[in-house]
């Protein structure tokens, strides 16, 4: 699936992975794999992927104030 022709939030697949963050948030993608490694970003691996749900994408992004959102550590 292409997230660039996602129209709304129920279209987005089950998970995320880090070019299709990137293109939510409009970051690069190396930023959204920087989110994938952080201890407070919800990230599932399995085997070498790192992915996010979409619910715990949402939550999570929900809960940064915009501030913070954009300090990565």
């Amino acid at each position: 699936m292409n997230i660039s022709t996602v129209k709304s939030y129920e279209d987005l697949p089950l998970t995320l992975n880090a070019a299709q963050i990137a293109c939510a948030l409009g970051i690069s993608k190396s930023c959204a794999y920087t989110l994938l490694h952080r201890d407070d970003f919800p990230t599932v691996r399995i085997g070498r992927r790192m992915l996010v749900s979409k619910t715990k994408f949402e939550t999570w992004l929900e809960s940064q104030n915009s501030e913070s959102l954009f300090v990565l550590k």
